[in-house]
This record gives structure tokens, C-alpha cells and sequence, in this order.
């Protein structure tokens, strides 16, 4: 569940601007502002998740990368590393504790996170009810509800500053509940096209759907 919520914010961002067109209120408002003439963003953030009893766990801390439409970038910088690299083909995901990288095609993997639908107006209004939650901690927010017989979460609420997104807040189907606050943003600034190439490091395990290479016959 973990992992699938880290993708489901990573893919989220560029989706902004089409949810922009779902709801009216002061977090439609602030939430056109963040998006209008977007094309790449980089920015930090820092994670905690408490369990259906409220324990909390291990805080977590990184940064992220995206560019329009389909790479992201999120690395998990601490307590512990992980790196996840979406290059428009597929999704890395890189645990350096176990040596292991896991591989998937990336329409298959985002798939699994509902929020990116919203990159589909129509399709976002009819898996998902959005609702404006008015404000509180100094935030407008909006919140999430899948139509789904059987969803990811029970919702996703997601709160905008005068700067643009800064939380997003998830329970799963288990009553945990994952706060991520986002920091930094930096706009449209050029990214290097090597941020968003993933090779899996030497000696690692490497599962899943990997690209098929192609070669070329060798000439006489």
C-alpha cells in the first residue's frame, strides 16, 4: 500500500489542471493558479503515516520531479532511500536495502492509482465524487471519493495554500492514513532528461515487465 500511494501522488500533480474543471470554490481558485501553464515541477516533501490506531510511524522526507506529460521522479531520501522513475514507458522502483528493483509498464501501474483519471475530465466525473471541504489549517481543500466497488482509499484530501498544492492526505481501505506536505516548488525550470532515465544498478534483482531490447541482425 505504501508504494501505491507514493505513485498515486507522484502521477497526481500533472492531473491538477484537468480537476480544475470538476469543482467551484476557493480550492478550484488556488488550485487553476498552481496549475495554469504548467509544464514541470520540482519540489520536497515530507510523509508520516499513522495506522488505524493513530500509532504513528517512521517519518520520511525526499524530493520529486515532473515533467509533462507522463515522467515523474520521487526519491525517498529519509530514513531509509527508495527511488521511483516513471520515463513514460514504464515505472522504477528501486529499494536499495533489498537490492531489488521492480519494473512495470506505466498505463498498467498507473492504472492502479485512481487519481490518475483526472488527466480525463469525463472520466474523473464518473469514477469519483469531488467535493470542496472548505478550509481549515490555513488550507482550501478538496476531497476525493472513489465510485469503485472495491477502491485503493477511502478518500484523498488534498489542500492548497496561496502557493499551490501543499497537502494530500489518504486513508486506505485499512484505516491508515498517510499525510504528505509538499514544500519548494520550483516551476517550469528545465530539468536534465537523465533525471527521468532509471539503470538499474549493478548486482540488483531486477523483476517485472522489462523492456524488450531490440537488436539488429549482424551484417556479414
Amino acid at each position: 500500500m505504501k508504494r501505491s500511494l507514493l505513485l498515486v501522488a507522484a502521477t497526481f500533480v500533472f492531473a491538477l489542471a484537468s480537476l480544475a474543471q470538476a469543482a467551484a470554490g476557493p480550492a478550484r481558485a488556488r488550485l487553476e493558479t498552481f496549475t495554469s501553464g504548467l509544464h514541470s515541477l520540482t519540489g520536497t516533501f515530507a510523509q508520516t503515516i499513522r495506522d488505524a490506531n493513530g500509532d504513528p510511524g517512521k517519518p520520511s522526507s525526499g524530493t520529486l520531479a515532473l515533467e509533462a506529460p507522463r515522467q515523474f521522479r520521487w526519491e525517498t531520501l529519509a530514513p531509509s532511500r527508495q527511488t521511483i522513475v516513471a520515463d513514460g514507458s514504464r515505472v522504477w522502483l528501486y529499494d536499495p536495502d533489498l537490492q531489488q528493483v521492480t519494473v512495470r509498464v506505466q498505463s498498467a501501474e498507473e492504472s492502479h492509482s485512481p487519481l490518475t483519471v483526472l488527466t480525463d475530465v469525463k472520466q474523473m466525473d464518473k469514477d469519483f465524487n469531488v467535493a470542496e471541504q472548505g478550509e481549515h489549517d490555513g488550507l482550501a481543500w478538496l476531497r476525493l471519493t472513489s465510485k469503485a466497488k472495491d477502491p485503493q482509499f477511502d478518500y484523498a484530501d488534498l489542500g492548497f495554500d496561496a502557493n499551490g498544492l501543499a497537502r494530500m492526505v489518504f486513508r486506505d481501505q485499512l484505516g491508515a492514513v498517510t499525510d504528505i506536505r509538499f514544500s519548494g516548488w520550483r516551476r517550469n525550470i528545465e530539468i536534465p532528461p537523465a533525471t527521468f532515465n532509471f539503470v538499474p544498478p549493478q548486482g540488483a534483482d531486477v523483476i517485472g515487465d522489462l523492456p524488450v531490447i531490440q537488436t539488429q541482425p549482424i551484417k556479414n
